[in-house]
């Protein structure tokens, strides 16, 4: 019982750095591992009305599989996480966007009428990547440089000059909001779509849609998580480190 409720203290987004293979325990519960890792299993259980030994168990049963497929990305350089995230979550985001407005669009002319939650999806979902879009923008433009120069700094043993937002604080809080506003809006259509369910009529573009939102939402899961729970909060003790 103590190493249960040692356990149940641990953070959400601490169990997802450790061992990704557990975000899909917490999906099951319905729990968000991404924007609100900050929160204990105790915490999220009791508000969420959940057996914390039920949850703590399926968990480890998840750990204690052996698997090769559970990458430590915690294990990895700063600079070759900031530009893995950029490289495959950003450019996912870049490639899909277009072809699901595309999608929700046809879908809307064609079912709105008989399915009007159409319209309210492609509207949140429109929102949702303009809004990455910027996001994505600045991590790249202004953020992860910065990460990089603090990586470089600390293998050649230089001062990094001070950036224009003083700390990396700065910008990590911002891209912090902006992942909750975009949690928020998925949590919306997963919700209007009653988690990705095609209804009866549906036709095959209107499956292969919500499959590929389905599918864009868990890729963000993945993004917010890697940075929010594992890029971000190094990043933080990389500044005072070379400070």
């Amino acid at each position: 019982m103590e190493t249960l409720s040692k356990e149940s203290q641990k953070e959400i987004g601490q169990y997802v750095a450790e061992d990704y293979r557990t975000a899909s325990v917490f999906s099951k519960y319905g729990i968000d591992f991404c924007c609100k890792g900050n929160r204990t299993i105790e915490e999220v259980c009791t508000k969420n009305n959940l057996d914390s030994n039920l949850l703590l168990n399926d968990l480890e049963k998840v750990v204690s599989t052996n698997t090769d497929q559970s990458i430590d990305y915690r294990s990895w350089p700063l600079d070759l996480l900031a530009e893995y995230v950029e490289k495959k979550h950003h450019r996912y985001v870049e490639e899909k966007t277009p072809v699901l407005h595309q999608f929700l669009d046809k879908l809307c002319k064609v079912h709105g009428g008989r399915h009007p939650e159409l319209f309210k999806i492609n509207e949140l979902f429109t929102a949702s990547t303009g809004e990455l879009a910027s996001h994505m923008k600045k991590e790249e433009l202004i953020l992860f440089p910065f990460i990089k120069k603090m990586v470089k700094a600390q293998i050649d043993k230089s001062p990094v000059t001070s950036p224009q937002f003083g700390t990396v604080k700065n910008p990590i809080a911002m891209m912090m909001a902006e992942h909750e506003n975009e949690g928020e809006r998925f949590r919306e259509i997963a919700e209007l779509s009653d988690n990705y369910t095609p209804p009866a009529d549906a036709c095959n573009t209107y499956k292969v849609t919500f499959a590929m939102l389905d599918e864009f939402e868990k890729d963000l899961h993945l993004h917010i998580h890697l940075e929010n729970n594992i890029l971000f909060p190094e990043a933080e003790k990389l500044e005072k480190l070379i400070q």
